[in-house]
């Protein structure tokens, strides 16, 4: 039977936004809360690697997770603003992210080699600094350190460098056949090649990078936290590099801005997991906490 001519047209029901998680401390519960009641005033700072894409065993096969640039593009429109802060180069990982000209991610920055470069989606356009010179010198000589510490050759011939730009180089050992023991054979002989160039030794999940000192997430930060002139900040990250951003935070946290700390839950790094308000499960849980969190913004 066809259907009348005055009856009034049928639409989809609306579609609840997803269940948002509840931080385990009073902090987190403060932050949330503010962030639901003025985004305008909230910043979203992520990490790339392990937050908002998987870890994988090539660096350069790296992409963010599915659904992330859609749900960032939901809620950055909401927000002041939002940041991804990495030891990338800015435009690596704004390449492996796909972040460049994505609508709805005009007020978004890309942090790169831990802020000392800066992308801005909103013009395309990269700023940085001359690279430390140390840098150059330390790949010169990194073929020969790894040789003699035995992890060139045989067993461990899978370990990967990543060359990241001329402002640091990551030693990976994911790939080798003992992971952990490339890891810890490796410690000593780069930190005495850092220290001979100047530079720091920042050890993550299976991975040792050398960088120059004074460039850490934390000082990124906090630093574009007060240029933003935000009042609440959520930041969410998987590895070692991300306890100074969390140490940050919580420092502005005591000073009265309002904060949640989100470790993108890994058993490999337990550090992070104990200090953040929500743990969420790898890169797909922050997607998921993303999206819920633009879904409840739609609807306020």
């Amino acid at each position: 039977m066809g259907s009348s001519p005055n009856a009034e047209p049928t639409s989809e029901p609306e579609r609840a936004p997803g269940r948002l998680p509840t931080p385990r401390t009073a902090a987190g519960r403060e932050g949330l809360a503010a962030l639901l009641a003025h985004p305008e005033h909230v910043v979203v700072a992520l990490d790339f690697d392990g937050t908002l894409a998987d870890i994988v065993p090539d660096p350069e096969q790296a992409r963010a997770h599915g659904g992330a640039v859609a749900a960032l593009a939901r809620l950055v429109p909401r927000l002041r603003a939002a940041a991804v802060i990495t030891g990338r180069p800015a435009t690596v990982a704004v390449r492996l992210g796909g972040f460049d000209s994505v609508p709805g991610l005009e007020h978004l920055t890309v942090l790169g080699h831990y802020g000392a470069e800066r992308w801005e989606a909103a013009t395309g356009t990269l700023h940085a600094p001359p690279p430390h010179p140390g840098v150059a010198a330390i790949q010169a000589e990194l073929p020969g350190v790894l040789d003699t510490s035995g992890v060139w050759h045989g067993t461990w011939v899978e370990t990967a460098i990543e060359r990241k730009g001329g402002r640091a180089i990551a030693v990976h050992t994911r790939r080798a056949d003992d992971p952990q023991g490339a890891f810890e054979r490796l410690r000593g002989p780069l930190a005495e090649l850092a220290e001979r160039h100047g530079l720091i030794v920042e050890p993550g999940r299976y991975v040792l990078e050398l960088r120059p000192p004074g460039m850490d997430k934390g000082v990124a930060l906090a630093d574009w936290i007060r240029e933003t002139g935000a009042a609440t900040v959520l930041y969410a990250g998987d590895d070692l590099g991300d306890l100074a951003a969390f140490a940050a935070v919580e420092e502005l946290r005591a000073k009265g801005l309002t904060g949640v700390l989100v470790c993108s839950g890994s058993d490999e790094v337990t550090e992070l997991a104990d200090r953040a308000d929500l743990v969420v499960d790898g890169p797909a849980g922050v997607v998921g906490l993303l999206t819920a969190l633009a879904e409840h913004l739609d609807v306020s």
